[in-house]
């Protein structure tokens, strides 16, 4: 606990406020953005900046040349830290009663420069791994001058402050009877689907992928015929190349892409799914040469019913019938019955793609029957979809006849 003090006292709503220690460490740890308070010339100054609590020191940010961390040096330069996590709005029946969910940290003491060379780069290092653990080993470290160009400030955790309210409306008894609405509205910062840099040519990293159940987590899988790996936006271009040909695109859901701008988008509308958790994407590669060749996925994943859908899979022509579609099919049907316990996988195919439903009937899945004007074509026109599913009680005699089918094809190299 911290020790409250003159400054840490509150004179209202002191049920909100608190001086645990811990509660205050997790409020800092989490919160990205905090405000930084001080005094130039008499008059108050308030600036925005990132910040990092190591122990019991909170670290702020800034450059050389401000006025902060210039009156900073020296004797160091009294300052007020706020950071503050918004929860929700609460709406009450009276305007009077309007009010916020929050937890807010409030820090009071003397900021001193940190001169000490070691000190500041693991300060830096850690500002930096808060963002994303492992991203300090996954960047450039900052070079001499960088360093000379960036300050930072210490500020120790003695005078500390939590104040938060929780909770529901806090209105009068008498305004119960009143005819408006009064609830809470949660917010939280969610991060959006990484947007890559022009010219970068690895995939997104881990530590900026969402937490995800195994069932929307895809896993790299690996046959004699073909590799599934997690798709990326940097996969586009080989994607373009290898599916370059409308027979590929001729049943499917968009139009074919002319440009690699295009599947660019394809691709980045599966990532936006997958970050929602409606989707789970693979790139597919000829296990012979490396190449990426097409795509597949899952889809209406519900882990409760234990069901998921595969689809949206495309492939180069030069690719079918060579096992490819055949393996990727197993090893996704391995994975959902084998791996996260499934009880039913199915498929969606168009009532005109007579060869895919040939396809999906190879697999050993059975007709369910006929979705009617279930969805648009590319061209406007209304799609019967035909539903096949394959239960877990069929799996087991499917996987003996995919294996031996497999067994007979050696993988070819187009």
């Amino acid at each position: 606990m911290y020790a409250p003090t003159a400054r840490t006292t509150a004179s209202r709503s002191r049920d909100r406020m608190s001086y645990d220690r811990d509660a205050a460490h997790a409020v800092l740890d989490e919160a990205y953005h905090c405000a930084l308070g001080f005094t130039v010339d008499g008059a108050p100054r308030v600036l925005p900046t990132l910040h990092v609590r190591v122990g019991d020191t909170l670290y702020l940010h800034g450059s050389t040349g401000s006025r902060p961390l210039l009156a900073a040096r020296g004797d160091g330069l009294p300052v007020c830290v706020t950071v503050t996590l918004l929860d929700g709005l609460v709406y009450a029946r009276s305007q009077f009663h309007h009010s916020a969910n929050y937890r807010s940290v409030i820090a009071h003491g003397t900021a001193r420069l940190v001169t000490d060379e070691a000190e500041k780069t693991d300060a830096l290092t850690a500002l930096v791994e808060k963002v994303g653990a492992g991203r300090a080993a996954d960047s450039r470290p900052p070079n001499r001058r960088e360093l000379a160009e960036t300050a930072v400030l210490a500020l120790p955790l003695v005078e500390v402050s939590v104040r938060a309210r929780a909770g529901g409306v806090a209105d009068e008894p008498a305004d119960h009877a009143l005819p408006h609405w009064a609830g809470v509205v949660p917010l939280r910062a969610t991060a959006g689907l990484p947007e890559p840099d022009d010219g970068v040519a690895v995939p997104v990293p881990a530590y900026l992928r969402p937490a995800r159940t195994p069932w929307h987590e895809p896993v790299p899988l690996r046959g004699t015929h073909v590799l599934l790996e997690p798709l990326d936006l940097t996969h586009a271009e080989e994607l373009f190349a290898a599916t370059a040909d409308p027979e590929v695109w001729r049943h499917f859901g968009t139009r074919q892409p002319t440009d690699v701008a295009a599947l660019a988008a394809i691709v980045r509308g599966y990532l936006a799914a997958g970050h929602r958790g409606e989707q789970v994407p693979w790139v597919q590669r000829c296990a012979v040469t490396g190449a990426v060749v097409g795509s597949t996925s899952y889809y209406e994943i519900d882990p409760e019913r234990r069901s998921v859908t595969i689809g949206y899979t495309f492939l180069g022509r030069p690719w079918w019938r060579t096992g490819i579609n055949t393996e990727a099919k197993l090893l996704l049907l391995d994975r959902a019955f084998g791996e996260l316990g499934a009880v039913r996988v199915a498929w969606h195919t168009d009532i005109r793609n007579e060869r895919s439903q040939r396809a999906i009937e190879r697999l050993g899945a059975t007709r369910e029957g006929v979705l009617r004007m279930h969805r648009l074509r590319p061209d406007g026109s209304w799609r019967d979809t035909v539903q096949y599913s394959m239960t877990i009680d069929e799996w087991p005699n499917a996987q003996v006849r995919l294996r031996e089918r497999l067994r007979a094809q050696a993988p070819v190299a187009p």
